[in-house]
């Protein structure tokens, strides 16, 4: 059987789906996508928006079976999906979970025959559910990681609570530092290291070749991805990979994307002066709309950076490859490739973009390719017009 995973809610969620498929958002330890190979112990392919698929082909067999990128997998839904009879689709009321089909191009969403399921039970629709729903899908994945495997034993330098509820990969490090499990899993990826003086509360998730830097608080649930060196305070967010926020500073109810970097002493506000429901902006809808959450801070797309002593109001989204920077709150939605801060916003030359973004993957011996430029670009000329927005 052939696995293909498809975009839903994708407009809800950039600029975090601008660069990449829904199924490769990072909640709990590991993506969505990485969640469903590891349930379907198969690889995974990807019907998304045309301009990815360069970086993320479709790959099409006689018979497949199609599952809704935004839906985390669990035992239950695994065995439903398993069960689906060729060309039927296995739905929640009026959401499509899964279809199995030997068209995976075709009108499959007119599917006659349809299932009805309850058996998932995590979902990602809008931007805020990936830090709301990040401790349970830490949880998940801890379990699911750690079956069978046995951890490698804690440096006694440190101070530990549950220690049953900690699991250290090879080569993981950690020293002189608090680690209290007894909230939630904590989860140290391949080489990750924790340095002294760290203060970690779980439900927590350090990814492979992570930092924390010395005497950084940790509130979970949080998790940072593979390659990331993270310092000061960090609350309930989630950090995709290959970024940094490596000094002291505040970041709270937040989802940083890739290739993002916060200077040193910025804090974002997570919760409004007089405690009401915090707005964010929509890209599909072109304005802001209601979270229903008093507590919302900071959405980052990928490649942005801000500089020293930024100041994020309480629910900013930043699009992707902005740069922000100066004194004074900035605007609470800045658009992709925009260029400045409380005083203004210029356009961000793609060139300059490109540039800066080969630099920092050649830090990682990663390379800047055509793809990913193609992608950039792509984003640059659909968000043109709001940048022209006050």
């Amino acid at each position: 059987m052939n696995y293909i995973l498809f975009d839903d809610s994708r407009e809800n969620l950039l600029p975090l789906t601008f660069t990449r498929p829904v199924c490769d958002i990072r909640v709990g330890i590991l993506t969505i996508r990485e969640k469903w190979e590891k349930y379907l112990k198969a690889k995974t392919s990807t019907i998304t928006e045309t301009y990815l698929s360069a970086k993320y082909p479709l790959v099409s067999a006689k018979k497949n079976i199609l599952i809704n990128g935004s839906v985390c997998p669990n035992k239950n839904l695994l065995k439903e999906i398993l069960a689906l009879k060729p060309e039927t689709a296995l739905m929640s009321e009026e959401t499509i979970i899964a279809v199995n089909t030997s068209n995976p191009l075709a009108d499959w969403r007119g599917l006659r025959v349809r299932r009805e399921t309850k058996a998932f039970s995590l979902y990602i629709k809008n931007l805020w559910d990936i830090f709301q729903k990040n401790g349970k899908a830490i949880e998940d994945d801890f379990h699911l990681l750690t079956a069978g495997k046995k951890s490698q034993k804690i440096s006694k330098t440190n101070q530990v609570i549950n220690e049953k509820n900690i699991f250290l990969e090879q080569g993981a490090k950690v020293e002189c530092s608090i680690l209290n499990a007894g909230t939630g899993p904590i989860y140290i990826g391949k080489d990750a290291e924790i340095m002294e003086g760290c203060l970690v509360r779980g439900p927590f998730s350090l990814g492979e070749h992570s930092q924390l830097k010395m005497g950084a608080k940790i509130y979970g649930p949080t998790t940072i991805g593979h390659e990331s060196k993270v310092g000061g305070e960090v609350n309930n967010s989630v950090i995709f990979g290959f970024s940094n926020k490596a000094h002291d500073g505040f970041l709270g109810n937040s989802v940083v994307g890739e290739w993002c970097n916060i200077g040193a002493d910025s804090n974002n506000s997570n919760l409004k002066n007089n405690y009401a429901h915090v707005r964010l902006w929509n890209y599909h809808q072109e304005k802001f709309e209601m979270t229903g959450l008093t507590f919302c801070g900071l959405i980052m797309g990928d490649h942005s950076k801000c500089g020293i002593n930024t100041m994020f109001n309480t629910g900013t989204v930043v699009g992707v490859s902005a740069n922000v920077f100066g004194t004074g709150f900035p605007r609470n939605f800045i658009p992709d490739f925009s260029w400045g801060g409380a005083n203004g916003f210029s356009t961000y030359n793609p060139k300059d973009a490109f540039a800066t973004a080969k630099l920092v993957y050649e830090r990682r011996n990663k390379k800047f390719d055509d793809t990913e430029k193609n992608i950039l670009n792509e984003v640059f000329m659909m968000t043109e017009k709001l940048r022209g927005q006050k």
